[in-house]
């Protein structure tokens, strides 16, 4: 395949050395400072883009990709406000975009998982229900895409909260979600659920970036030929 890379820091290198490995050509790589180009390309060189930017620069991307009829693959967290708008472009532009806040085959099954436990544990209100995440220093939104994704599932499931906030909460309305930033961790979220008598965790470490790489490759290799927004779930049938 003939992948083009939108956004070239350290994920963007990760996803070109296993993409080159498994025998997929890379036909540019755009930094921030080259994002101008991008409506350069067409379907004539690109069969599909992988794009990890920034949250500003994000919907423009997925835009431009549609306008020149290229599927994308988009990891960028922190835009989805404009979601609606994006599906509403993809409908009219046929256009084909898979999402995901995390592409890590383990992270999505752990999604999987925190809705089902969710649904079992809400049903007990003695237990309280927390999220927490914890990610290198350098990464700027918080909570991260992941956690907002995990507090979604749990969202689903406890009709009484109305919402989440972004540090440790005793309100039953709200979910909290802690958030801590340390060192160089790729990435590790925790579901806790606490009684006074024991705590119940779903526990997920990353312990390197190329799980999310090959994630993103392997959503690369399914789109192609599709039309519509997707997720995680399409790709791997959960």
């Amino acid at each position: 395949m003939r992948i083009l890379l939108i956004g070239y820091g350290k994920m963007g290198h990760t996803i070109e050395r296993l993409a080159l490995a498994k025998g997929h050509q890379i036909v540019g790589a755009l930094t921030v400072e080259d994002a101008h180009k991008l409506s350069s390309y067409s379907t004539q060189e690109v069969d599909v883009a992988i794009e990890f930017t920034s949250p500003d620069a994000a919907v423009n991307n997925i835009i431009t990709c549609f306008e020149k009829g290229i599927p994308v693959i988009c990891g960028t967290t922190g835009w989805l406000q404009h979601l609606p708008q994006v599906e509403v472009k993809c409908q009219e532009l046929n256009g084909a975009l898979l999402y995901a806040s995390n592409f890590s085959v383990g992270v999505n099954l752990f999604f999987h998982f925190n809705e089902y436990v969710a649904k079992k544990m809400q049903q007990y209100p003695e237990y309280a229900v927390q999220v927490k995440e914890i990610h290198h220093v350098h990464k700027l939104d918080q909570p991260s895409g992941t956690a907002l994704s995990i507090a979604e599932g749990i969202l689903n499931q406890y009709p009484g909260k109305q919402g989440w906030v972004n540090d440790k909460t005793a309100s039953q309305d709200l979910l909290g979600i802690e958030s801590e930033r340390e060192g160089e961790v790729v990435g590790t979220h925790i579901v806790q659920y606490t009684s006074s008598n024991d705590t119940l965790e779903l526990h997920h470490i990353a312990h390197s970036r190329e799980g999310f790489a090959s994630g993103a490759i392997l959503a690369a290799e399914w789109l192609p030929g599709k039309q519509g927004v997707f997720g995680m779930n399409d790709l791997l049938q959960l």
